[in-house]
């Protein structure tokens, strides 16, 4: 309780309400750690995460949606991390299947669930799990798609990555594209994207969520935990494209000048997204 002064100058009292945290959420701190992940760096798997307190995980799913309009929110349900959960960590002893996700995947570039195919391809070329792609790389990934949407083409994750270069390094960590000089159309989101790595939670798939997120035998549709062999791509030829995808890669490299990757992935957060698609082809002055 504190002293505040009302509208009319006279003192007031307003009251803070003070939450305290749950006892089996403040109990986890005593739990050993995992072990068997050595292979991961150890600025991954020493990060924990501040949505280990449901409090703050249910404040912040409040104001930023996570979920497509064009589905059931019933397809996951979004959980909070213990204190001894890592972002690198797998389905060891898990009863449902889950991934992690960042919070930056969707308050900054606008990533709703369920993923569509391009980006579960993307992920399944990469073999990483979502939040072993690094957020520069997953803004690459939003810019493309809406870029090939605004000039009526179909993305596709080897046209997309014919784009980028991956260098997986040991221990394994963060796996970010780098994009190849010569033909390179999308600028950086950010030259160096920090302040992400503590806000991680769990996606949890639901029953009425498995046709998005599971094959009919069971399997996942992309890695749900990081993977210790993540795909490398150096200099891929056109040669290895498919017919389609030369046609997306052959209209991309029409353009002279870098386009803005901050600007595309603001499309997803438009109250007009249409009108700005539309500008975005009066911009490249392709439609």
């Amino acid at each position: 309780m504190c002293a505040g002064v009302g509208t009319s100058g006279m003192p007031m009292e307003v009251v803070r309400e003070v939450r305290e945290d749950p006892p089996e959420e403040l109990e986890e701190s005593n739990w050993p750690a995992k072990g068997g992940y050595a292979w991961v760096a150890s600025g991954v798997r020493d990060q924990s995460s501040l949505f280990r307190w449901s409090r703050l995980l249910n404040s912040w799913l409040n104001c930023t949606p996570v979920i497509s309009r064009r589905v059931s929110g019933d397809i996951v349900s979004l959980e909070r991390v213990s204190a001894i959960d890592r972002v690198c960590h797998g389905q060891e002893g898990a009863t449902v299947k889950f991934f992690y996700m960042y919070m930056c995947h969707f308050s900054q570039f606008h990533i709703r669930l369920p993923f569509d195919d391009f980006t579960m391809g993307v992920l399944r070329a990469l073999n990483v799990a979502p939040t072993q792609l690094h957020p520069n790389s997953w803004a690459y990934l939003q810019a493309f798609r809406i870029l090939c949407e605004s000039l009526y083409l179909e993305p596709s994750p080897y046209a997309f990555l014919y784009f980028y270069d991956t260098r997986p390094r040991r221990p394994t960590t963060w796996l970010s594209l780098i994009s190849r000089p010569s033909i390179s159309r999308l600028d950086a989101f950010s030259q160096s994207f920090k302040h992400f790595k503590d806000g991680y939670f769990k996606v949890v798939v639901k029953e009425g969520g498995e046709p998005h997120f599971l094959n009919a035998d069971g399997s996942t549709k992309f890695p749900f935990s990081w993977t210790n062999n993540p795909s490398r791509y150096k200099d891929m030829g056109v040669e290895e494209l498919s017919s389609g995808d030369k046609e997306v890669v052959g209209m991309l490299l029409r353009f002279v000048d870098k386009l803005p990757t901050k600007g595309l992935v603001r499309v997803y957060n438009s109250v007009h997204p249409i009108i700005d698609i539309e500008g975005i082809c009066l911009l490249l002055k392709l439609c």
